[in-house]
């Protein structure tokens, strides 16, 4: 059955067309993932499927009474509200239904109408017990614990919430709420190796049906039987995960090359006979031009250029980069036991472990923007640092001016091509940076950390939101790179072929106990 039919929808942005008459639908159960290169419009048309934007023509038609769950990004949350009770407002429903019954306990004490109560009483017994409304606890903390939000503390107030652990309440009310049809933009971000792992298995085992933008590979193949490809402003429909996707799509354009050659011929030799036999043979010469007339144009397809990432080092460093003794982070506990590390040049190291534990904090202590509670951070000379923090909020600022600023002696046409080989086409370079999509946002400021005079790169989520391809180019940039590296990252197929070294936070904390 079909929950959702999408026919002829068309969405411009100014003059950007982002959708041009694409058709589709959503059958019941389906588990879909939406790809396709950064800015293409993944997000956009998620926003038109829930209404959020209205579309320039087409007609999108839900099934009635679908109920649909889309994971909102600013959402605000009240002081004074748990984590708790932010997840179990998931069940408002149940609990009204609970108060109801409460009231009609107390009117059954004054006597009067007791049997007719009683009858009501008892309906209102079996929908909680046929929604599992006893069990509603044992829901919200396993949720909680998948996500890693009971570690932070399901007490803790909504309104003191990261940006990132605000993003898994959302994410984990919404799952709670057991929509007809999730809408999730890429819900692994802010989502550690573990949490991804306990999603995928969620995700899996959901009866009912989502649609899911991601980037990662990993999780797209585990979680998805159908595949929509968002290019040139239609949506195609593939049966399979991520990897089938890939395959029929690689075939489909050698099938599409081969018959676009063949046709290029049949239409020059079509072109040439008619050019040659207008007057001796010009009734063949008319046939011919009316099979011209006639064929159906097949469209040559146009390579995607790939984003190249060359990150240089400007000036070499000394051999020991960075050393720190008896180290304690964090800004009033200590996140971490005391520690001695050492930097040496040319090594790449991960820093992993689960959310809130202190791996953007080490970063930024690192780098002097957070004092250490004690402890000493000795860096050596001519050691300069680039840095790419998680969070960083769009501005009016266009990609150029950004660029610019940073690399004032460059020339006007240099900053251009180099916003050009991260994969910034012209009609972005002049836009300000906050009408860009995400994945076109991180290629701006890669694009800054590659013209920055910089020997050692330090690096905190730098794939969020890239798609697959230019997270692909990264990762070989990274690896060539004969630099220092330090990276955050929650995706081990990412970084796990060129990092020289792990340093494990949650080890390290767990040695402290033992």
């Amino acid at each position: 059955m079909s929950i959702l039919t999408v026919e002829n929808l068309s969405h411009s942005y100014g003059e950007k067309t982002i959708l041009y008459n694409a058709c589709f639908r959503l059958l019941k159960g389906e588990h879909v993932g939406i790809v396709g290169e950064n800015g293409i419009g993944k997000s956009t048309l998620l926003r038109i499927l829930t209404g959020e934007l209205i579309h320039d023509d087409g007609n999108i038609e839900w099934f009635p009474h679908v109920k649909i769950g889309f994971l909102q990004q600013y959402m605000d949350l009240q002081e004074g509200m748990t984590i708790e009770g932010y997840l179990q407002s998931a069940f408002a429903d149940l609990y009204a239904i609970e108060c109801e019954m409460l009231k009609i306990a107390e009117e059954m004490n004054g006597a009067g109408e007791v049997e007719k109560l009683l009858v009501k009483y008892g309906e209102l017994q079996t929908i909680l017990e046929s929604s599992n409304f006893y069990h509603i606890h044992a829901e919200v903390e396993e949720v909680a614990i998948g996500l890693g939000l009971f570690e932070i503390g399901l007490k803790k107030d909504v309104s003191k919430l990261s940006g990132g652990q605000r993003t898994k309440l959302l994410l984990g009310k919404l799952l709670l709420e057991k929509a007809d049809v999730l809408l999730l933009d890429e819900p692994t971000n802010y989502l550690d190796t573990a949490h991804i792992e306990w999603l995928q298995s969620y995700l899996r085992l959901y009866e009912k049906a989502y649609v899911i933008i991601s980037h990662d590979e990993l999780f797209l193949n585990s979680i998805t039987n159908v595949i929509f490809h968002l290019e040139g402003g239609k949506v195609k429909r593939y049966v399979g995960n991520y990897e089938k996707f890939v395959q029929s799509y690689q075939v489909q354009k050698k099938q599409l090359q081969s018959a676009y050659v063949k046709q290029q011929k049949e239409i020059s030799q079509l072109e040439t006979f008619i050019q040659k036999n207008k007057i001796r043979k010009a009734k063949q010469a008319k046939s011919r031009e009316k099979v011209l007339e006639k064929m159906q144009s097949i469209e040559k397809i146009h390579p995607v250029p790939r984003s190249r990432f060359d990150f240089n080092v400007y000036e070499e460093p000394v051999s020991r980069i960075l050393q720190a003794e008896k180290l304690r982070i964090g800004y009033s506990d200590p996140l971490c036991p005391e520690l001695n590390l050492q930097v040496k040049k040319g090594e790449k190291i991960a820093i992993i472990g689960h959310n809130g534990i202190g791996k953007t904090t080490m970063l930024k202590t690192l780098l002097g923007q957070i004092k250490p509670l004690s402890g000493s951070i000795s860096v050596g000379e001519r050691v300069n640092p680039a840095y790419f923090a998680q969070e960083e909020f769009a501005s009016e600022t266009t990609p150029l001016e950004k660029v610019w600023a940073e690399r004032p002696d460059m020339t006007k046409k240099e900053v251009r091509q180099a916003l050009a080989k991260c994969g910034l086409k012209e009609e972005h370079v002049l836009k300000p940076i906050r009408l860009l999509s995400g994945g076109e946002q991180t290629k701006v400021r890669l694009c800054e950390l590659i013209v920055t005079r910089s020997n050692v790169l330090i690096l905190d989520e730098p794939t969020n939101h890239l798609d697959i391809e230019t997270k692909k180019s990264l990762q070989e940039a990274l690896q060539q790179y004969k630099g220092t590296v330090l990276l955050v990252s929650h995706e081990p197929s990412f970084y796990e072929a060129w990092i020289t070294k792990v340093w494990n936070i949650e080890e390290w904390n767990a040695e402290q106990y033992e």
